[in-house]
């Protein structure tokens, strides 16, 4: 029997963690504390035969994004996302690398010299590769510990017939310590179990299968931590953090800061950037947003996304200037860039140029 709860209690922010259906905006239940956000999701595993390295043989992280490109022109790049170098194992021909595939993925059967890099350099190449198949995973489920369920929630649990206990597309949302919207994970929601909650009497443990569900990896965990606890009053609280890390930190701080709208300031504002910590992408980027927009603010993460927050209702009104400071360091670090088909470029170049067309007058010092 599924205890009775008021509607509008399982609305009235009992905990960090909301279910809504995506569709209609219905909540299915609140609570304070969910199992199986963090974890491995499922990674593709590729075996290079004939690896030929360029420079120093990568060994674990290999990077946000690692292209691998065929020497047939005809054929685009693969994008294989944070990717891991296993390095040569047991038996193997080569060097193994596994990461999250890229929706397309190589051509079924491909044959043929790919060469591989990070966006920054090229890693080597090899006359081909396979993938490796992995053993069967199963998915956690994921827990919503002392949820306080709808009234629709709870009828459908009392019916608990398959279709009435998929619930279909669903957003777990994610409020921090101060009650404010950080960020959201989509699911396909079906419930899996429940049980009444030992967090009280008018609660449930609610399961859901967590096979259409991805996890937040774990090396992110004490970025997702930090920010969970409420936005950083201080510029640079990322700088210590590493690339992979810092990524993390930038997903919330996109994901917040195009949920929130920022006051644009009015035009001829003098923005100033600190360009110390200025060593990859993402610390471009997330410098360049608390410029803007002060601790933990957005500005863009690509240039696609820089272009659209020049426009506006992202702090910025044109004309404006921006002093910044320390542009040696994102000069020796950014400009020797290669595009998905290892074309190179000059990453700081290309957001300059994005800049001066947008509006704000750059003086490098």
């Amino acid at each position: 029997m599924i205890p009775t709860v008021h509607a509008n209690s399982a609305q009235g922010g009992r905990g960090r963690y909301r279910l809504t259906e995506t569709e209609h905006g219905h909540v299915w239940g609140v609570c304070a504390a969910v199992e199986g956000l963090f974890g491995e999701s499922r990674r593709g595993t590729y075996e290079l035969f004939d690896w030929v390295p360029e420079g120093a043989e990568p060994r674990g992280w290999a990077g946000s994004r690692v292209w691998l490109v065929p020497d047939d022109e005809a054929l685009d790049p693969w994008l294989l996302e944070d990717a891991e170098s296993l390095g040569r194992l047991p038996g193997s021909d080569g060097p193994v690398f596994t990461g999250l595939d890229d929706y397309e993925g190589p051509p079924e059967g491909h044959r043929g010299r790919v060469r591989l890099h990070d966006g920054r350099r090229w890693l080597g190449s090899c006359r081909e590769f396979t993938r490796v198949l992995a053993p069967e995973h199963v998915a956690p489920p994921l827990v919503l510990r002392g949820l306080a369920p709808s009234d629709r929630l709870r009828a459908a649990l009392a019916k608990g017939t398959r279709r009435a206990l998929r619930l279909e597309e669903a957003a777990l949302e994610i409020q921090d310590d101060r009650g404010e919207p950080l960020t959201d994970r989509l699911l396909q929601a079906t419930v899996s179990a429940w049980r009444p909650s030992s967090h009280g009497a008018d609660l449930i443990d609610l399961e859901l299968d967590g096979e259409h569900f991805a996890p937040v990896p774990p090396y992110a965990r004490p970025v997702w931590e930090r920010w969970l606890a409420g936005p950083p009053d201080a510029l640079g609280a990322w700088a210590g953090l590493d690339t992979r890390r810092r990524g993390a930190w930038h997903d919330l701080v996109r994901e917040r800061g195009c949920r929130r709208a920022d006051r644009d300031r009015p035009a001829g504002h003098a923005y100033e950037l600190d360009g110390r910590h200025i060593t990859d992408e993402p610390g471009l980027y997330l410098a360049l947003g608390e410029a803007v927009n002060g601790p933990g603010g957005y500005f863009g993460g690509c240039l696609a996304a820089l272009d659209d927050c020049l426009r506006g209702s992202f702090g910025y009104t044109a004309p404006a200037t921006l002093l910044w400071r320390d542009a040696v360091t994102a000069r020796e670090h950014l400009s020797r860039a290669l595009t998905p088909e290892g074309e190179p470029y000059d990453l700081l170049g290309e957001v300059l140029e994005a800049l001066a067309e947008g509006g704000m007058h750059v003086t490098l010092a």
